[in-house]
């Protein structure tokens, strides 16, 4: 059995502590919800946007995250990414308008994601062969782990410094950790022998052309408004039960512990039992949490909700890079998983602003939970033909 090289852990990492901050400070706009509709007067739909707009920049743009770090390597790719993220995050906190926050934490922070997100969880699958769906499961645990933290470090940070200073403080945050992470990244001695033409691999274009692709991009289409929804609205909708405003943010942390679980356990559970079997049960599991949410009457049903929801969205997030190298090897895999993100796009965008608008006009989620349950299962459908047409090795 190929032993991995020592150096593919520190890897794992360094993707773990990049991807926890970059993902803590993009859910840490729960915690800047209330501030800013209440600093400029914005509905939900309105401040939901914000979210959504950074979504749908990060994932559109990843493609090209990807293809950049394909050329130029993932270090300076993410690290400039980094440089983004906190100059966005500066920008907001001089922000007068919502058209400023848009600009600032939707557009500059979605840039940032976009450089750093797809460049630095494709640097993790070519440095492993024999436990790729762990590797790729811890790495994206410090999704998680920055999703259980930051908010609640955030909201700490408002009710300290007011939500201007907290914006300032991580920035300085992004500039320290993160710059210190991203330097540590570099190229997998097997992505290095395939940019020479080395090592086999689809390229992107190859890539396009496989059926396979196209499954899972549905699956990830059909599934992005319910894995993005929770986290503009949970809160909010906690908030609206009468639960106080540290707690309900504290419901993103939650959906942070569950995402935890989610990516050790199943990204381990994915080795066994194959990627995209794993993939189709997490889909399922995250259609259903929504009964859930949709019956919940207090803040421990929610909570509840919140670890179910955590714990199938992190298995979907685990399985998506590992599953590019299965099918596509190391050749393009950054521009390929980054072409695969955007289909995430317009469920990011759309997903958290619909919903927002669905509960403006009728005063419940109960459409948005619904229509959540079909997506889901329309994503689980796309999985099982993928996994007809054999879907992936392992």
């Amino acid at each position: 059995m190929q032993q991995e090289p020592s150096y593919a852990w520190v890897i794992v990492w360094a993707v773990f502590a990049s991807l926890a901050l970059i993902f803590g400070v993009s859910y840490s706009f729960a915690a800047f919800f209330a501030s800013f509709a209440h600093e400029f007067d914005a509905d939900r739909a309105d401040v939901s946007l914000v979210f959504g707009l950074s979504g749908l920049v990060y994932f559109v743009l990843g493609a090209g995250g990807g293809m950049l770090a394909d050329r130029f390597g993932p270090r300076r790719v993410c690290s400039a990414g980094m440089v983004c993220i906190a100059a966005g995050l500066a920008g907001a906190s001089q922000a007068g308008s919502m058209a400023a926050i848009y600009a600032a934490y939707g557009v500059g922070i979605g840039i940032g994601i976009a450089l750093v997100y797809t460049p630095a969880m494709a640097c993790v699958q070519p440095w492993f062969t024999q436990r790729r769906g762990l590797a790729a499961g811890i790495a994206s645990s410090g999704i998680g782990a920055g999703t259980l933290l930051l908010p609640l470090l955030a909201a700490w940070a408002i009710a300290e410094w007011q939500w201007r200073g907290a914006l300032r403080a991580l920035a300085v945050a992004v500039l320290l950790v993160g710059l210190a992470a991203t330097l540590l990244l570099k190229r997998a001695p097997a992505a290095v022998a395939s940019a020479r033409g080395g090592p086999s691999g689809a390229s992107l274009a190859e890539a396009l052309r496989d059926r396979r692709f196209w499954w899972l991009y549905l699956a990830c289409f059909a599934a992005s408004p319910s894995m993005f929804i929770p986290f503009a609205h949970v809160s909010a909708s906690a908030r609206d039960l009468g639960v106080d405003a540290a707690s309900a943010v504290g419901l993103v942390g939650l959906i942070g512990i569950g995402s935890l679980v989610g990516r050790f356990a199943i990204g381990a559970l994915a080795d066994r039992i194959g990627r995209t079997l794993t993939l189709v049960l997490a889909q399922v599991s995250m259609g259903a949490a929504y009964l859930l949410w949709q019956v919940a009457g207090g803040y421990a049903a929610l909570a509840v909700f919140a670890l179910w929801f955590g714990l199938s969205y992190g298995g979907i997030v685990s399985m998506l890079p590992a599953l590019c190298m299965d099918l596509f090897g190391a050749r393009a895999v950054a521009s390929i998983l980054g072409t695969l993100y955007t289909g995430a796009a317009a469920g990011n965008l759309l997903g958290p602003v619909v919903a927002g608008a669905v509960f403006d006009a009728t005063g419940s989620y109960a459409p948005v939970q619904w229509g959540c349950l079909g997506l889901s299962a329309i994503a689980a459908a796309a999985s099982v033909r993928l996994m007809a047409l054999g879907g992936a090795r392992h």
